[in-house]
């Protein structure tokens, strides 16, 4: 690829195909919705400046995305996902070729739009794809303004990253990461002023969001700290767990891609120049800190991932530079996961491993809610009850057109779930068919089970499930 302006036609080739390619294999996609994609087709359907677990963003584009196309089908729900990883790949390569030519450009747009986690991010919603484009694009203008573009440019990564923390609360380590970058490289130092408009602009984006927790109790932020599990459970060293920290460690060489997380390390201990150091200052820290958090308590794998968005411009330059047959290994390695998962998702619930289909988590929802809603039709209520956070979900999703009335016992402390906060089974109400693993109590006697739910082959496998016809009262906690 030559150093020139030429870079963007092809990188539009590159990324415009592998995302038709996406597109085309939701067309014929036979997973269900997991249970946080349903639950954020929820929050699209009850549009707020916040919700239990997570920043509002994902739910109002899920909500666009539907609303535009007349449909709440499973491929409108997951569009968004291929859309807005291609976006962020080619924001990203504007950033590098402003950093490093042309050359680099098509390389690292080419080499986002095939890393595993994108590849999965293009198949399955989450909030990392809705944060994606918007944190790449504040990395794009910071920038900018610090090659002396003037405020207005920090502005725009100010308002950016506020979009990206509506999606995510990741995004605040980009403020983390601004802040090193002026110690560690000098070149890249904000002014005064810049640091003004970013700020401003940041906070004016968020600000809805910050309102909407205060008046709801720090919803959102309880939650947070739950998922932070030291913060609750006393001292941070009570229970270290190196297996843990491990676990999470490795898991990056399958989120990055495993050449190109060696290749990020690699540059990370190498240093140099300001930019790659301003590069590493929004990197490293992020990886930091969440392997803290592994090995206070525990960390998901794609925790980091707002990691990869400068780290990405770290290790493509590198081996483009010193290794380039190990850039070759790294696309024909992602690009293998790139064809591989599609694939998986149209052959479903084939390939199986022993006697369960590989891709289990992501079947069978729609077919116990469907069973479900067949049960109580037949037991003639109008309301379902269950406390499984992933039955709900699918029952609200699968049911939205079912005429039943899907709600939550109540716990009688603080509410453990969106559909707890937001769907009470109210004081009062009468025959409903409760689903769970464990017969509810009544009046002292177990209820009977009136049916038994079929959860071979998919999510619930290892589950029972049955329905229970009792009077409502008899599932809320007393108060």
């Amino acid at each position: 690829m030559p150093d020139s302006r030429e870079w963007l036609p092809a990188a539009l080739w590159v990324v415009g195909a592998i995302t038709l390619f996406r597109i085309a294999a939701l067309c014929f996609d036979r997973t269900d919705l997991f249970v946080d994609e349903s639950q954020y087709w929820l929050w699209g359907q009850n549009l707020d400046f916040g919700y239990y677990s997570k920043p509002p963003l994902i739910g109002w584009v899920i909500r666009a995305f539907t609303e535009l196309a007349g449909s709440d089908s499973v491929f409108w729900v997951r569009l968004p996902g291929a859309i807005f990883h291609a976006a962020t790949a080619l924001i990203l390569g504007v950033l590098a070729a402003s950093l490093a030519g042309g050359r680099v450009a098509f390389w690292v747009a080419a080499a986002y739009v095939t890393l595993p986690f994108v590849a999965l991010g293009s198949l399955l919603i989450s909030t990392d794809t809705i944060m994606a484009p918007f944190f790449a694009a504040a990395l794009l203008f910071y920038f900018r303004a610090i090659e002396g573009r003037g405020a207005g440019q920090a502005a725009l990564a100010g308002l950016c990253i506020g979009l990206a923390f509506l999606a995510k609360y990741a995004a605040i380590y980009f403020l983390l990461g601004a802040a090193l970058a002026a110690f560690v490289a000098p070149g890249a130092r904000l002014t005064g002023r810049q640091w003004g408009a970013l700020l401003l602009a940041f906070a004016a984006t968020i600000s809805p969001n910050i309102i909407w927790n205060l008046t709801h109790d720090l919803t959102t932020v309880e939650h947070t700290m739950d998922n932070v599990g030291w913060v609750r459970g006393g001292s941070a060293f009570a229970g270290l767990n190196p297996a843990g920290l491990a676990e999470f460690f490795f898991a990056q060489f399958a989120v990055f891609g495993p050449v190109l997380f060696g290749a990020l390390i690699w540059g990370w201990l190498r240093g140099g120049v300001s930019a790659r150091a301003a590069l590493t200052a929004f990197s490293l820290p992020v990886l930091v800190i969440v392997c803290g958090q592994a090995v206070l308590s525990r960390a998901y794998a794609n925790w980091a991932v707002a990691a990869y968005f400068a780290g990405l411009l770290i290790a493509v330059p590198l081996l483009l530079d010193r290794a380039r047959w190990l850039l070759s290994a790294s696309f024909a390695v992602n690009g293998a996961i790139c064809l591989l998962l599609p694939l998986l998702t149209i052959l479903a619930p084939w390939p199986l491993v022993k006697g369960e289909p590989l891709l289990a988590r992501y079947l069978g929802q729609s077919r116990l809610s469907g069973e479900i809603i067949a049960a109580a039709k037949a037991a003639g209520v109008a309301t379902v009850a269950a406390a499984d956070r992933g039955v709900l979900a699918d029952l609200f999703y699968t049911g939205r057109d079912s005429g039943l009335a899907f709600r939550v016992p109540q716990s009688g402390g603080r509410p453990a779930s969106y559909y707890e906060q937001t769907y009470p089974l109210p004081p009062g109400a009468g025959p409903v068919l409760y689903v769970g693993g464990d017969a509810p109590v009544c009046s002292g006697v177990a209820a009977a089970p009136q049916i038994t739910f079929d959860t071979a082959g998919g999510a619930y496998a290892r589950q029972e499930f049955a329905g229970y016809l009792v009077k409502g009262d008899c599932l809320n906690a007393p108060r």
